[in-house]
């Protein structure tokens, strides 16, 4: 089944009637440092920043994995997990820089100038502080890596399903940019965002099955067959 034919704003709806998942001390602590620079209201500017930092986890994992693949050759059960993680974090790093693009796309298009925090001495203090949390956390505990993506994920489908009802005229503005169509062939900015709202949902179900808690999979119609 094609992202086309998933019936997104069932999708939608299912995000925004369930329930978050009960986040830790240390999500918490994160999500209100995000608040600290960026404010509690979210808008494609925030978005973007999201964005910037969604992939860095997946890097970090890459690499620590390609590692363990060259001390473990020997082990092919194994060499089959890390590869397994190393396989979903290249696919996850391209899908959220198609994100970024994407989000990009749609300020430019409505003329939206990037905020403060998004000035690229600001961004860099901020993606170097979230790497250091990703290797120290990935270091200390590689499922509590995966749980801690899983709630930043949850969060994102979140608020990606927010922004679609906080902006009711997307409903209405059809997608041209050819790059957007690359990322999803849809009529509406509206379900481009829904679009990018179930992707998070995606990332969060895979990190929910790598650190062990499968239960806690969101699944719908037409999700990848690589964590049913």
């Amino acid at each position: 089944m094609t992202k086309a034919t998933i019936d997104l704003k069932k999708e939608h709806s299912a995000t925004l009637a369930t329930p978050r998942y009960k986040y830790s001390a240390m999500a918490k602590l994160f999500f209100f440092g995000m608040d600290l620079v960026a404010g509690k209201k979210d808008d494609l500017s925030k978005a973007k920043l999201l964005e910037i930092l969604a992939s860095i986890p997946y890097r970090v994992w890459e690499i620590r994995h390609y590692l363990k693949l060259t001390r473990r050759f020997r082990n092919l059960e194994r060499v089959r997990g890390y590869q397994r993680v190393i396989d979903w974090g290249r696919e996850a790093q391209d899908n959220e820089y198609m994100h970024l693009l994407v989000i990009h796309e749609k300020m430019k298009e409505d003329g939206i100038r990037d905020r403060w925090y998004l000035n690229p001495v600001v961004v860099f203090f901020v993606v170097f502080t979230y790497i250091v949390i990703s290797r120290l956390m990935a270091c200390i505990s590689q499922k509590r890596a995966f749980l801690f993506n899983a709630e930043f994920e949850n969060h994102a489908e979140l608020v990606y399903a927010k922004l679609v009802n906080d902006n009711p005229q997307w409903e209405e503005q059809k997608v041209t940019n050819p790059l957007v169509k690359q990322y999803a062939d849809v009529d509406s900015w509206a379900d481009v965002f829904r679009r990018i709202s179930l992707d998070e949902r995606d990332h969060m179900n895979h990190s929910f099955v790598f650190c062990g808690k499968p239960e806690l999979v969101m699944k719908y119609q037409g999700m990848p067959e690589s964590y049913h």
